[in-house]
């Protein structure tokens, strides 16, 4: 069972889910409209808890954390920050591993560059290379004006029409109308989008700095970031990093396969305990 938790964290409130009992493993998602760790990992996350310990925290700036109140608000920096801060203040001593979606997975391992408590990362759908905004990844960063402009940007995050449920457009889109969240979301993602892809590219340096084992997981059909643009590039400057491409499977991995995300978390982090 997830209980829901709150820190102050790199000088925010940080809102996180923790569950489980043996290897702690910190857990980070992607950003987008309405985004949080629920919004990424949902159907994973308790299973995950039956066999490690979990800490799945929202962003800051996302999900349940509390907002920065200065710019930039897209801000890798302090979302690193933030990870490394959580490792060294709310996860028990010791080795600990990273799992991060889509831009999470890239935090994931500038988190890993910088911590050698860090033993293994897994990333899904990761950027962290560097390659020109397309279409998809636009759209998805533009803000909504209806829910079926969000729908229709969150189609091209699946492989599988049927991966995307209404639950899902629903959650995002109520979080969407809280309060100003809108308006801080446009300003976060506010054009030209290349510079957020940007920020979240590893330099050479941090590449040769990672030590930890890493396992990639990418969706064939991903459409915002192909696998071949982002973690196939990046994999080529790792020194202990296993990939591995899923046909029928977009953006949105661990929702579209989650029995194969579960099969490879529990492979690589159960053998660190």
């Amino acid at each position: 069972m997830l209980n829901s938790q709150k820190a102050e964290i790199a000088g925010h409130q940080v809102h996180y889910w923790e569950g489980g009992e043996g290897f702690p493993v910190l857990m980070l998602h992607g950003v987008g409209p309405g985004t949080s760790i629920v919004g990424n990992f949902g159907p994973v996350l308790e299973p995950l808890a039956e066999h490690f310990h979990v800490f799945a925290a929202d962003l800051i700036g996302f999900g349940e954390s509390g907002r920065k109140n200065t710019a930039p608000l897209f801000d890798v920096d302090l979302w690193v920050e933030q990870a490394l801060a959580m490792i060294e203040e709310v996860l028990p001593p010791g080795p600990c591993g990273i799992a991060g979606h889509s831009l999470g997975g890239a935090l994931a391992l500038k988190t890993a560059s910088r911590s050698d408590r860090v033993t293994c990362v897994l990333t899904s759908s990761s950027v962290g290379a560097s390659y020109p905004l397309n279409s998809a990844l636009d759209g998805f960063w533009t803000l909504p004006n209806t829910s079926g402009a969000l729908k229709d940007s969150m189609m091209k995050m699946v492989g599988n029409p049927a991966a995307l449920t209404n639950e899902m457009i629903d959650q995002r889109w109520e979080l969407l109308q809280t309060a100003d969240y809108a308006e801080y979301f446009g300003e976060m993602f506010a054009p030209p989008r290349q510079k957020y892809l940007d920020a979240a590219v590893l330099s050479p340096e941090e590449l040769a700095n990672i030590s930890a084992k890493i396992v990639m997981l990418h969706g064939r059909d991903d459409q915002p970031c192909p696998a071949q643009e982002t973690t196939m590039a990046l994999s080529s400057s790792l020194r202990d990093a296993d990939i591995h491409l899923l046909g029928n499977c977009g953006h949105n991995l661990p929702r579209e396969r989650s029995n194969d995300y579960l099969t490879a978390a529990v492979k690589l982090f159960v053998t660190e305990t």
